[in-house]
Parts: structure tokens; sequence; C-alpha cells
């Protein structure tokens, strides 16, 4: 069994946890306040607040999921978090995001990032720094993730969804649970690359909301302009995430969002 670091148990990083001490790992587990969450069996947590000091007491040998995002004003942990993680970590996996692919339309494997925004600079500035220290690294680039209390089936009914325009651009997705389980399984590898991740459809913005609206009953959300959606809702991206998931011998739980929102809906 494994010693497992996972460097900000949030939305996707918590679920690794969870799935790791269940199957006999050792976890630690970093949040900004312990008292604050859930106490799960086989889960130490640990304290990390940031911007501040990044200095970990990081095990010998020990496997760490990096996914800690920048920051809205462009604070990026990852240059301390691995100066750190130097001579102790022996894998790390850092979770970025598609966004690093900028206009490109059409991704893959082979897609390389054409970051277009200050944020995603950053983030492939921290995807080298992961796959180049001195440890078996790896990067998994997910597209929009979703799950239990987060997506559209949750910013449709709540008024605070709208479309891009028309609804035309096309949107990646994955859930939180598939990616979990490939983190999971990155974590147990040593594999190495950067990979998007994504579901087998990627469909139109307009799309989505129709299923959203006539599966609960809600009428469709309104369109606004480019400038008034933050950038990760100006995306147009079709996203081929399978090869990541052939190479780890991962399943899809949630081919689509036709599966995975109804799956979603009540959950915690």
């Amino acid at each position: 069994m494994s010693e497992i670091l996972i460097l900000g148990a949030g939305y996707t990083g918590w679920r690794v946890a969870r799935l790791l001490a269940a199957a006999g790992h050792a976890v630690t587990a970093t949040v900004r306040d312990p008292a604050r969450v859930r106490p799960v069996p086989g889960v130490r947590l640990r304290a990390l607040n940031l911007p501040g000091s990044a200095q970990l007491a990081a095990a010998p040998g020990c496997r760490v999921l990096h996914s800690i995002p920048v920051s809205e004003d462009l604070y990026d942990p990852t240059p301390a978090l691995c100066e750190s993680l130097r001579g102790a970590a022996a894998r790390v996996v850092y979770l970025s995001t598609t966004g690093v692919y900028g206009r490109c339309r059409q991704v893959d494997e082979r897609t390389p990032p054409a970051p277009g925004s200050a944020s995603n600079r950053l983030r492939v500035e921290a995807e080298q720094l992961v796959l180049n220290g001195p440890w078996l690294g790896m990067v998994l680039r997910p597209a929009a993730i979703y799950g239990p209390g987060r997506g559209a089936q949750v910013s449709i009914p709540a008024g605070r969804f709208r479309l891009r325009g028309d609804g035309s651009n096309f949107v990646s997705r994955i859930h939180v649970d598939d990616l979990a389980a490939l983190a999971a399984a990155a974590l147990l590898s040593d594999a190495g690359g950067a990979w998007p991740v994504a579901d087998q459809e990627p469909a139109r913005s307009r799309e989505v909301a129709a299923y959203v609206c006539g599966l609960l009953g809600c009428p469709m959300p309104e369109s606004a302009a480019d400038e008034e959606l933050h950038e990760t809702r100006r995306a147009d991206r079709q996203v081929d995430g399978s090869a990541v998931f052939r190479l780890l011998g991962v399943e899809l739980r949630y081919r689509s969002f036709r599966q995975g929102i109804p799956a979603s809906l009540g959950s915690a």
C-alpha cells in the first residue's frame, strides 16, 4: 500500500482521498480548515493555508495529487509546493484544465497547449514544473467538472446559467466521480505525460441546457455576450479524452451528461 498526499481536498480531491483510503492506502489530505470537514475513516486531515508557507511534512516516497488551482488573483502555489516536495515525493499528479488549449476547437492527447489567458499560462508553467521534477510526473487536464451540487443541473434552476450567444458553442465535460477514479489510478501508476480528460459526448451548450430544462421543468436560460461571461464559459471546444482512460485501464461510469446529470440530482 502507498502513502498518499492530496494537496487540496476539494470537490475532486476529497473524492480521490476517499477512494484511496477505502482501498487501504494511507491518505493525508490538506484542507484550509480541518475543523470544518467531516471526518472520513482512513483520511488524515492537515491544514494548508495559501498563500504563505508551503512547507509540507511529506512522507518519503509518497504519491501526491496536486489539485490546488491558480487563484482569481493569479497566485499559483505550485513552485513553492514543488520545492517542498523535492526529496520526498516519488510521484506527483497535477490536475490542470483543458483551458490550457486556448482557442483550439478539437483537442486530443496530441494537441499542444496554447493558453490565451494569464491564469492558463500559469497552469502550463505549473504543468512543466510537475513533469520535469525529480519524481514521476503526470498531468491530467479535465474538461468542465460536474456532479452532485455542481453543473448545469444546479446553475440553470438557480438562474445563474446564461448561454454564450445562441448556445452553439461546444462544451466537453467530465463527471467528478469518473475524474476521481482516473486520478486515483494515475496516482498508483507510473505513467507520464499530459492528457486531456473528458467523457464521450461533447455537446453544444444549448443542447445541454435544453436537456436540463426538459428534465427539471425550467425555462431555457437567457443569452449573454462573451464579455459578460467568465473565461471558462466562453469555450468552444470538443475534447477527446479517451486515450488516458485506455492508458490507465479505467472505464467511464458516465459516458455522457445524459447519464451523469440524472445521477447527480439529489446526490451528496
